[in-house]
């Protein structure tokens, strides 16, 4: 584990926070990534399976976001390849009513700078939804507005809802994020995998 990853696991400064939502839970912070990546997948937090499993998209909205990549699990979960950054690295647990709380600004506020100091080889970025639109985008648009916006940050930059299966009517809406925005984003994952000094991709049949 390279140092900046041993400092975000260590890292309690929401214990209180979390402790005071309906699931009462202790951080547990899962940074994902290693100086030699060249993709970033920017998403937003942990959910709860995330919490529990220690490994980022280990759920369904990550199934989606593998087939949406066009990639398996092994490309998925290799961090010289593929760094995995959200918003925020703990779950930020559930309100009253079970929805999710938002991903605490603390969080990016005390880590983003370094985390992308520490990834110089960055070639590709994937910006899964709103909250990573906001944060690296600075965008005030919706996530329907910015995704449909897609090409003008293309081929450097993919912007993406969440695949969250509570999006799945949202997809229905939008035929074109399937038909135009993924075999572009697919081709460009591929190129980005199978530059030189990167071990070849599983893709997915």
């Amino acid at each position: 584990m390279i140092p900046l990853q041993a400092e975000i696991r260590a890292c309690r400064l929401c214990a209180a926070r979390f402790a005071a939502t309906e699931t009462a839970h202790s951080p547990r912070p899962v940074p994902w990534f290693q100086p030699e990546a060249r993709i970033l997948i920017a998403g937003q937090a942990p959910g709860l399976r995330v919490h529990q499993a220690g490994r980022p998209f280990c759920d369904p909205s990550g199934e989606r976001l593998r087939d949406w990549l066009g990639i398996g699990e092994e490309a998925f979960y290799d961090q010289r390849r593929i760094a995995i950054v959200p918003a925020a690295f703990c779950f930020p647990g559930y309100d009253a009513k079970g929805s999710d709380l938002p991903p605490p600004r603390i969080c990016a506020e005390t880590w983003s700078d370094r985390v992308q100091q520490s990834l110089p080889h960055i070639q590709l970025r994937i910006l899964v939804g709103g909250y990573a639109h906001r944060l690296h985008l600075g965008t005030r648009t919706g996530v329907t507005e910015t995704v449909q916006a897609w090409r003008g940050h293309a081929p450097q930059t993919f912007v993406l809802p969440h695949p969250s299966w509570r999006n799945t009517g949202w997809l229905r809406k939008n035929p074109w994020f399937e038909t135009d925005l993924l075999p572009a984003l697919r081709a460009v994952v591929q190129q980005h995998l199978q530059s030189p000094g990167s071990p070849p991709a599983d893709t997915l049949d």
